[in-house]
């Protein structure tokens, strides 16, 4: 076996024009406009709107190349397209190989003998946007309010046509690997690798594989199976091949793979390897974790359970929604992804969904995802539309889902499988549905057999160890209530679009809450990159062009004016918009996991953007961290101290996702906000494990009334040992109204072994204290956290590479709420 990479510089033209310019591959029609300087960079202003015409038209990719002796002696030879996006027409030296229309489908054609010399790949791509308008006007179909119209009738990521969070700008060109691989004899044609263990922990591994052989005599093939164990330890096992279907190996000393939190990512390499003698013919290699995986769904007082169990511990799900990282998704980087998924694993997440409307993601995700501990719930790629019925459009998903089952089955981080996103909700909700209209009667039969038939089908055959959930939200049960609190998986959307108050997150006890969200500004250095100053007010043209949500601006403003005061200038409202995102979903995951027994999982609405945009991300385009993330990284703790506060009654609550008891201390004062107690004490206890335990609550009616009540805060304090773990702060009044002084802000700032540890102290209360250095992006160990009057609170960051300690002190810059207004 050998393989030649077809990767890197090409040449690409607009069809029908003479003007060859240099392209690289993979890569695709707008970033290599943008790298010639041909168009202006669409992320910016609204230029998005200057290069509509770039997915209209049709363009041509070439290159030239010699095969290289290697791959030319071996017996076969196959052209291997790992992604063509979309509509591709593929030529080998004048001569038409195929047609593509899918992609996220693997292309491969046999080219044996039809190489020259030098030889010649064109690739002509039609645009998408022309081809999904004529369809829509043969067929119409639904499409999400915020895109182009007709996505649904192209197998190609529904958030390219543009999204309420994401631009209108269809990518075009090859978007992943391509190749020519050269075989002889025989090769792998697929290998399922499953995990057995018995009532003893003895786990195996067996590995089913299907061979495709060019000669019918395989009596001299072999297969090696190689497992590398997390310390380096090798097992080996070689078996002739004739006659078999299967080889499996008992692993030595197991050692498990666990989510983020709950114990080690032990991961393992297996490589198969397929001879003839001496003569290595084909091979793979997976990386694996030891684990089983289970969605438990049984009766209870409530409906129906959705818990994820893993390795016989049930997991409370704390996570994210997932999004493409770029709108061009060639331009996303492994290192780009590993500080995102990095990012989620310090925020003490364990899942992210790979969201319906995107990407099968790279092999580099999932690798991250097996390394950090991250479950992944992943959505076949469908969402918030209508798609075709017919059998040449099933068939093409049938082939696209079964290439991708088998790609991702042996992730140790591969936990679910979900036919789309909210499109149940559209037939039951959304009066997508016409009982009368034959035509939609036929769309709404073509769901069915697609979500309840075909893509279980294929899980079930396939990845038989994986559950299948046929969308989200969904009660599991065809058409009846997908969005209710008794089974399955719910979105809750009425804080946002219903304009409802935070409050309302109290009133739902969803069995796992699989998208909520609220909106924020990206911050504000990232604004700059797009709004010019005359620009940055939150209701001019280029600040409404980044926001896809209709009137979202106008709903943040809103809901500020419930909780803030109004700012005093635009970076100030940038600021609170954050602050206000990060406090509306606080509110609601510490109420769902108080309830841990009832609820068991919250993925926010979303954790990260494809461009710079006004979102509901934690985790903006750049990936710099909004206030939501450094929330998430406090209330998705292992141990989470929260107060449930109604009025003027307090409820102490740990909620523990630890597997075994945790003993501390909770200190509580009733204070004024210039620090003055009123009332104080301490409670020690014991948190029971996978559970939530109610330490204490008060109502503090005859000492809190309406004459002191913007005076007088709630200080709780989660202590283990001599070690303060977390402070809370609750109010008896709107945070609007609280009175407010000049918490005389003072940090001081160390360095030591390249870390820097920053000590902020005031005098009076400060709510929702930022740090930021000028220059430089930092993730700090906290931010925009409360310190009560009299106290202090370290925090520490590493230093900026190349920076001094001066340099730091000169670009800090630190603010409260009181400085917003």
């Amino acid at each position: 076996m050998h393989q030649q990479s077809l990767a890197g510089q090409w040449t690409f033209r607009q069809l029908d024009t003479n003007e060859w310019m240099p392209a690289t591959v993979p890569g695709g029609v707008h970033t290599d406009l943008l790298a010639l300087g041909k168009i202006p960079d669409p992320f910016i202003g609204d230029n998005e709107k200057q290069v509509q015409w770039i997915a209209n038209a049709d363009w041509e990719y070439k290159t030239t190349f010699k095969v290289s002796s290697d791959v030319l002696k071996e017996e076969k030879q196959f052209l291997v397209c790992d992604g063509l996006d979309t509509l591709a027409e593929v030529s080998l030296n004048g001569k038409l190989l195929g047609k593509t229309d899918n992609m996220y489908r693997q292309w491969t054609w046999g080219v044996t003998s039809a190489f020259k010399e030098t030889n010649e790949l064109s690739i002509i791509f039609r645009g998408p946007v022309a081809y999904v308008t004529a369809k829509q006007k043969e067929k119409y179909l639904r499409s999400p309010g915020e895109s182009i119209p007709g996505g649904g009738h192209l197998r190609k990521a529904p958030c390219h046509f543009g999204w309420d969070w994401g631009p209108m700008l269809p990518p075009i060109g090859v978007w992943k690997d391509i190749r020519i691989e050269g075989y002889t004899t025989a090769k792998i044609v697929d290998a399922h690798v499953r995990q057995y263990r018995d009532d003893d922990g003895v786990i195996a591994i067996g590995v089913d594989v299907k061979i495709g052989a060019f000669t019918l005599d395989l009596d001299t093939l072999s297969l090696t199976l190689t497992l590398i164990a997390p310390d380096g330890t090798e097992q080996t096992l070689k078996e002739n091949w004739a006659d078999r279907k299967s080889i499996g190996i008992v692993v030595d000393d197991p050692k498990l793979w666990w989510p983020n939190g709950y114990g080690e990512q032990n991961l393992y390499q297996l490589k198969l390897t397929l001879e003839t003698g001496t003569s290595v013919l084909d091979s793979r290699t997976y990386q694996i974790g030891l684990r089983t995986i289970e969605l438990k769904r049984e009766p209870d007082e409530w409906g129906e359970s959705f818990t994820f169990v893993v390795n016989g511990v049930p997991v409370f799900a704390k996570g994210s929604d997932w999004i493409p990282a770029d709108a061009f998704p060639t331009r996303i980087t492994d290192t780009h992804l590993e500080y995102l998924i990095k990012s989620a694993a310090d925020a003490h997440m364990n899942m992210l969904r790979v969201w319906g409307g995107g990407l099968y993601e790279s092999e580099s995700f999932y690798d991250l995802c097996d390394r950090y501990g991250l479950l992944v719930w992943q959505d076949f790629t469908f969402a918030c539309g209508i798609y075709p019925e017919d059998d040449a459009f099933a068939e093409n998903v049938r082939i696209e889902a079964i290439e991708n089952v088998r790609r991702l089955r042996h992730r140790a981080s591969l936990a679910l499988w979900c036919g789309n996103n909210e499109m149940e909700q559209g037939w039951v909700d959304w009066k997508w549905n016409d009982p009368q209209n034959v035509e939609v009667q036929n769309l709404k039969a073509g769901y069915d057999r697609m979500f309840h038939h075909l893509l279980p089908a294929v899980v079930a055959s396939e990845d038989p160890d994986t559950s299948y959930w046929p969308s989200s939200a969904s009660s599991g049960i065809p058409f009846s209530e997908p969005n209710g609190m008794q089974r399955g998986d719910m979105h809750y959307w009425d804080v946002w679009h219903g304009r409802k108050p935070f409050t309302a997150y109290r009133t739902t006890y969803p069995r796992f809450m699989s998208e909520f969200g609220f909106q924020a500004l990206p911050p504000y250095k990232t604004i700059q990159t797009y709004a010019a100053p005359e620009d940055q007010n939150m209701t001019s043209y280029i600040m409404e062009h980044h926001q896809r949500s209709g009137s979202g601006n106008g709903l943040m403003i809103g809901q500020m004016t419930d909780t803030f005061r109004m700012p005093k200038n635009f970076e100030s409202l940038v600021y609170l918009s954050m602050l206000l995102q990060a406090e509306g979903i606080r509110y609601g995951v510490e109420h769902w996991r108080r309830h841990r027994n009832r609820v068991s999982g919250t993925l926010i609405w979303q954790i990260n953007d494809c461009w710079q945009v006004a979102s509901w991300s934690s985790l903006d385009y750049f990936g710099r961290w909004k206030a939501l993330h450094y929330a998430a990284k406090r209330f998705y703790a292992p141990v989470l101290l929260s107060v449930e506060d109604d009025g003027t009654r307090m409820a102490i609550h740990v909620t523990s996702d630890l597997t075994s008891s945790w003993d501390g201390l909770v200190r509580w004062r009733l204070e004024d906000v210039a620090g003055n107690v009123i009332i104080s004490d301490e409670h020690r206890f014991t948190a029971d494990p996978l559970a939530d335990t109610p330490i204490q609550a008060f109502d503090f009616a005859d000492k809190v009334n309406d004459t002191n009540k913007r005076k007088v805060v709630f200080v709780a304090e989660l202590w283990k040992g001599d070690k303060k773990i977390e402070t809370s702060v609750s109010y008896f009044a709107p945070i609007k109204h609280l009175a407010l002084a000049d918490p005389k802000l003072k940090v001081n700032v160390s360095l030591k072994d390249n870390t820097l540890t920053f000590d902020v102290s005031v005098q009076s209360l400060a709510p929702f204290v930022e740090l930021a250095l000028d220059g430089v992006d930092v993730v700090f160990s906290d931010n925009y956290f409360d310190v009560p009057a009299g106290q202090s609170t370290k925090v520490t960051a590493p230093l900026p590479k190349g920076w001094t300690l001066e340099q730091v002190k000169k670009a800090l810059h630190v603010r409260s709420l009181i400085d917003s207004y």
